[in-house]
């Protein structure tokens, strides 16, 4: 028979996964805890309660109702005690206009340096850009993370928003009340609105750094494929949830609240990630960008950048989306007679990049790992001119992108700037110079030049 203690680490410490998305899943960490036949039993095994988290309304559509049923050493609502008001200057919500001089334009950033103090990832969290508005539950916020310390006795939920995180340097552990998600970079995880969780780092690297979409609106789904068929993007195999672990200690921990862009704090004398089982359709996921199974052109001409979607949250409007997740990986280029990296345009919505390893193929310098950059709705960009002028001259056969994984943040709401985000050291003043060499060459006679 475990002790107490013993107990209590190998079940803090427990992985495992179970695949599909959007399944309706059941696990249990102890055998007999989940309830057969019934959500709500009179009695509970092992003295535990039942409670439902529901993720949508009661009465929404069976293909979007989203709900759980954990059953726990205590209800959550002993998980919160009185609140007191508590700070995150560097977390911003939409609608958030902050007083800065910076002028509208093309903006890209060179990656967060590392942190000098210490800093979990609740403190480390860095606004960029927010959209829409939370208290009508549309648009978005675009932040990037960095943190140093680990989350021992604070954990968090977001009643805002769900939160898609993206690292880029160092593995991390979120363990969320419905179990544990071990998050490395090239993959990505979903913590739904709502959820306990905390954030601890998972390997030797000093610190960890990546980039976190905040989606106040519906929640991301897998996107239609329309004429593409069944396969290809990301299967709804690939996507993984935990299996039920629990955190049985009786400590003095913190519960941080974030609720219409305000944040709050509790006091209570225990973890709140103890829910023994589960089942239900409302969980966090983990899912690794190198499953994802690109598509493309074959003959000619380079494809809307929409046909790398991997999730996307949809607004009321259709085909628009509230945000999209969009992933640049490797892949082959074949086109014939083609300018194959993506071509120059002005759109509707706005786009936040982010670059996790390698090179992006339509900036030949000055886009690095850990970088950022902001390109607003209809505010032009495409290829620096290093980029245009190698693609319009190289032999065009077969060649392999490879090594190289960037992504996007994608929103039908303008994305405005934080002043964090405008006073920020690592700003590049000289990002709009990239397309200066983009001269003229029209001469009026016919044929191509």
């Amino acid at each position: 028979m475990l002790d107490k203690t013993t107990k209590q680490a190998t079940l803090a410490n427990a992985t495992g996964y179970m695949p599909g998305f959007g399944n309706d899943f059941e696990t249990e960490a102890l055998p007999g805890a989940l309830p057969q036949g019934q959500n709500s039993p009179q009695k509970c095994n092992y003295g535990l309660y039942a409670e439902q988290l529901s993720g949508s309304p009661f009465t929404a559509p069976r293909g979007t109702n989203e709900r759980s049923w954990l059953y726990r050493i205590r209800p959550s609502v002993r998980h919160t005690r009185r609140f007191s008001n508590a700070a995150y200057p560097h977390w911003k919500t939409a609608p958030c206009l902050d007083d800065h001089s910076l002028p509208l334009g093309q903006l890209r950033w060179n990656p967060l340096p590392e942190p000098k103090e210490k800093l979990n990832f609740l403190h480390g969290i860095r606004t960029m850009t927010t959209a829409g508005d939370v208290l009508t539950q549309t648009g978005m916020a675009a932040h990037a993370y960095l943190f140093n310390d680990d989350m021992v006795d604070d954990y968090f939920f977001n009643a805002d928003g769900e939160l898609l995180i993206v690292p880029q340097v160092g593995a991390i552990r979120v363990f969320t009340e419905m179990g544990v998600i071990d998050v490395a970079p090239l993959e990505i995880c979903l913590v739904p609105r709502g959820m306990m969780f905390k954030v601890s780092r998972l390997g030797d690297d000093a610190f960890c750094r990546g980039y976190v979409c905040e989606n106040y609106g519906a929640k991301f789904t897998l996107p239609d494929r329309g004429p593409i068929g069944a396969n290809c993007l990301a299967n709804p195999r690939d996507f993984k949830t935990p299996v039920a672990a629990f955190e049985d200690k009786e400590t003095p921990c913190r519960v941080h609240v974030k609720w219409c862009g305000k944040f709050y704090v509790t006091e209570i004398g225990h973890s709140p990630l103890d829910v023994v089982a589960w089942h239900g359709n409302y969980a966090p996921f983990k899912y690794d960008l190198s499953t994802y199974s690109p598509v493309g052109a074959i003959l000619f001409d380079h494809p809307d950048p929409s046909i790398f979607t991997v999730l996307t949250a949809p607004s009321g409007e259709e085909g628009t989306a509230n945000v999209d997740f969009v992933i640049f990986p490797p892949r082959w280029l074949v086109a014939e007679h083609s300018f194959r990296p993506p071509w120059y345009h002005r759109n509707i919505m706005s786009e936040f990049m982010g670059l996790i390893h390698g090179q992006y193929d339509a900036k030949e310098e000055g886009f690095v790992p850990g970088g950022m950059s902001l390109h607003n709705m209809m505010l032009p960009h495409g290829p620096d001119a290093m980029g245009f002028e190698k693609a319009s001259n190289v032999e065009l056969k077969p060649v392999k992108l490879d090594h190289t994984m960037a992504f996007m943040f994608e929103t039908r709401f303008p994305q405005q700037l934080t002043r964090f985000a405008a006073e920020l050291e690592t700003l590049q003043d000289n990002y709009i110079e990239c397309w200066d060499g983009l001269e003229r060459k029209f001469d009026g006679t016919p044929g191509i030049k």
